[in-house]
């Protein structure tokens, strides 16, 4: 892949933001990828019965289509999760709906699930040689007039093809969609994809995904739900639809912020939902991961994994790579034998932290 920030960013952010991240897309389908070497026995973690050969995944939202997922591999990912993927092909909100915020390193969306289907995802995936860690992330239709449905044929569609399988409730782009959370709606959900899973031949494990935007009665009522429910894990977390103070004069654009401004916040989601789920619960954390040092206080706040998005939009395709040499020099720094010891270390500290 030709590597557009070699081209300077300056160049490549004069784009349209849709049409530099469809050039990623074009780029890395080509296979002429950066391969990253690192490969330390320290980084390798087992989550919900899967062997991850390092816990730096990229998060859904990147390859939509399907399209990529073993090329971001290849960048060094221990894991690629692609979608949201709907059950129909829907073509997401009017244009423009993403936003650089260059000066708060963040970015601002408001895509509404726009992707092919299952259909087209489905086709792309059952081609591929089936290696590494893949994750499928299921959502509903727009303008299902059965949302709990939707999800329920995600997972019977996925299931042979997936790693895991994660219900995305909590996209800000969707109306209506983040009522899933409300406790109710989520058991019944819940209930209805563990119900479907049972019924397939491959039982992939089932993460939840879930809103930065949520008080500790609704963590609460999430924690005793998912507790529950016999899934796996939970991703901790979407974007925000709240502003914290920013830079950029993009940054009054409704949807989702993603990036630097949501890394406090969502590890502070995650450190609280650590300790209302317990050490067995997996977690992977989200939200402004954009060094080594930002991944590991995800992992010290309670995160099994982390993934990352908006940090490679401003760090570029070499970034998996710095940030996994940087997690084997901290290990090496700390004397571990496994990278994972560091989990949970910052949980209470993060915890009592103000979002």
């Amino acid at each position: 892949m030709i590597d557009l920030f070699a081209l300077g960013r300056s160049t490549l952010f004069r784009l349209d933001p849709e049409t530099a991240h469809g050039l990623s897309i074009a780029g890395l389908k080509t296979g002429l990828v950066p391969v990253c070497t690192v490969n330390d026995s320290r980084l390798k973690t087992t989550v919900a019965g899967l062997s991850f050969p390092n816990p730096l995944g990229m998060a859904a939202g990147f390859d939509k289509n399907a399209e990529v997922p073993d090329a971001l591999l290849k960048l060094g990912y221990g894991f690629a999760e692609v979608g949201t993927i709907t059950p129909k092909p829907q073509s997401g909100n009017p244009k423009p709906r993403i936003f650089r915020l260059v000066k708060d390193d963040a970015v601002i969306n408001r895509l509404g699930f726009n992707n092919e289907g299952h259909d087209a995802a489905y086709a792309r995936l059952s081609r591929r040689a089936r290696k590494g860690i893949l994750g499928v992330n299921i959502g509903a239709n727009k303008d299902s007039a059965d949302r709990m449905g939707d999800y329920r044929l995600g997972v019977a569609r996925f299931a042979d093809l997936a790693s895991y399988i994660t219900v995305n409730i909590s996209s800000p782009n969707t109306p209506g969609l983040r009522g899933l959370q409300d406790p109710e709606a989520l058991a019944q959900l819940l209930d209805v994809v563990c119900e479907e899973r049972t019924r397939q031949n491959a039982k992939p494990p089932i993460f939840l995904k879930i809103a930065p935007d949520l008080d500790d009665l609704a963590l609460d009522a999430i924690a005793e739900a998912v507790l529950k429910s016999g899934i796996e894990g939970l991703i901790v977390s979407n974007t925000t639809i709240a502003r914290p103070p920013l830079a950029d004069h993009q940054s009054k654009e409704t949807g989702g912020l993603s990036g630097r401004p949501l890394f406090v916040p969502s590890t502070v989601i995650l450190a609280k939902m650590r300790q209302r789920v317990g050490p067995a619960m997996a977690l992977i954390g989200v939200g402004g991961v954009e060094s080594v040092d930002t991944a590991i206080q995800k992992i010290r706040a309670g995160a099994d994994l982390v993934q990352v998005y908006t940090g490679m939009i401003y760090g570029g395709p070499s970034l998996p790579g710095r940030i996994l040499r940087g997690l084997s020099e901290h290990a090496t720094k700390l004397g571990l034998t496994q990278l994972s010891a560091l989990r949970d270390s910052g949980t209470e500290e993060w915890a009592k932290r103000t979002a």
